[in-house]
């Protein structure tokens, strides 16, 4: 699917306002699709697995996916699978072919333990959701909560690596979402202006500034082992999911370019870096949308996951 940037201009200019409600009602309809089938699935699993790359706004679908079951009177809990990385260790971390620890390998994940917690649910057992710190790169155990799940409540796993077969082979049963910004901005003739996968980088560039203490560079540098490890580790199985979404919102690019394009604009990064032009036809584009003040986005919207000001933010 696209977008067309006229249209999207248009809009910001005349009904900024409507343009967002419209935008943020149509993702909360799939929200609405997804809460359905996912509660007719109960009878058969208490587990929900929700996977998608990086900057899909994995985080604020599955919140909002378990406010919509609450308001179906199902109880339901949303889980990071980022808790269940393993603390950082050179010595045993996955490489990828330069040598750097691979942060994209499914072997960053303590599957055998996510494995333990899912049938521990199914069978109604209480279990401890360990704590990753990012900043640290350390898996907290002191941190973990408890987690216990009555027989007509549910789980909601998301992370990337949701949907391996690793995982989805010993949970056969579970229902299982994937989520991606699959819609690109195309200009007057037809050509794309922004990419799909940008949106998901500018996502990304924007929350690790805000939220992980990451400098732009450092997220920018890591991005062509981003999508080497979605094309490995996470495209391959999306196939595995009964539930689709397109997480695009025509409106973000416009809500998120004060923010993304300093970060773009002040990178210190080498013509010679993989995907180096990439990343600076990204930049290049922010000055075709106009602007959207924040205002006007309402405190659930998925795109607070990235910008901050949202009511799922921890």
């Amino acid at each position: 699917m696209a977008y067309s940037l006229a249209q999207i201009n248009e809009a910001v200019r005349s009904d900024p306002q409507g343009f967002v409600q419209e935008c943020d009602a149509a993702y909360n309809k799939k929200i609405e699709n997804a809460a359905r089938k996912i509660a007719d699935n109960l009878s058969k699993s208490r587990i929900v697995l929700l996977s998608g790359p990086s900057g899909s706004g994995k985080t604020t679908t599955a919140k909002k996916i378990e406010a919509k079951l609450e308001q179906m009177g199902i109880n339901s809990h949303a889980v990071s699978m980022d808790n269940y990385f393993k603390t950082v260790d050179p010595e045993t971390s996955p490489r990828n072919r330069e040598g750097q620890i691979d942060y994209e390998s499914p072997f960053c994940m303590d599957m055998d333990l996510l494995n333990q917690h899912f049938a521990a649910l199914d069978r109604g057992e209480k279990i401890r959701i360990p704590k990753f710190e990012f900043a640290r790169q350390m898996r907290s155990d002191i941190k973990s909560q408890p987690l216990r799940l009555g027989s007509d409540e549910i789980a909601i796993f998301e992370g990337i690596h949701a949907l391996n077969d690793i995982i989805t082979g010993r949970n056969p049963a579970a229902a299982k979402v994937y989520i991606s910004a699959r819609s690109d901005i195309t200009g007057e003739s037809g050509e794309v202006v922004f990419k799909r996968t940008w949106l998901r980088l500018e996502r990304r560039t924007v929350r690790d500034s805000k939220f992980r203490a990451w400098k732009a560079d450092v997220t920018v540098r890591m991005w062509a082992n981003v999508r080497r490890g979605e094309k490995l580790y996470i495209s391959p199985f999306k196939d595995n999911a009964s539930i689709m979404f397109d997480s695009t919102l025509p409106y973000e690019i416009s809500v998120i370019r004060p923010f993304a394009q300093p970060l773009f604009d002040h990178l210190r990064v080498s013509p010679d870096m993989e995907r180096y032009e990439e990343v600076r036809h990204l930049a290049d584009a922010y000055p075709l949308f106009e602007a959207l003040d924040e205002k006007y986005v309402a405190e659930d919207s998925l795109i607070r996951e990235f910008i901050g000001g949202g009511i799922y933010d921890d």
